[in-house]
């Protein structure tokens, strides 16, 4: 896999967040995934576990996902490692107030 130029040769992490962490505005919406592969990343990315998305239009043209880890940092992953869920308001609210 081709990293992106921002990881480094030993990064564990495909891609790296900007060095701040991102806020999720009312404007941006909110995105939740599941984690259904993981290659090469067992630690960063645990199988079957819900994440964020934040949206990267460029990201999304590489057939890649920016996703949120534990720490609060967003990184590129596959898109493919990841399935989108379509959940109701209730649980997307209840979802968005819990901080890392």
């Amino acid at each position: 896999m081709k990293r992106t130029g921002s990881g480094g040769k030993n990064s564990r992490r495909n891609g790296s967040s900007s060095g701040r962490k991102r806020r999720m505005t009312s404007r941006s919406p909110v995105r939740f995934v599941v984690c259904v592969k993981n290659k090469g990343y067992p630690v960063s990315l645990e199988l079957g576990k819900l994440y964020r998305s934040l949206p990267d239009r460029n990201a999304e043209q590489h057939r890649m996902r920016r996703v949120v880890d534990d720490s609060g940092e967003d990184y590129l992953y596959p898109s493919n490692w990841f399935i989108e869920l379509r959940l109701p308001p209730a649980a997307k609210r209840a979802l968005s107030s819990v901080s890392v």
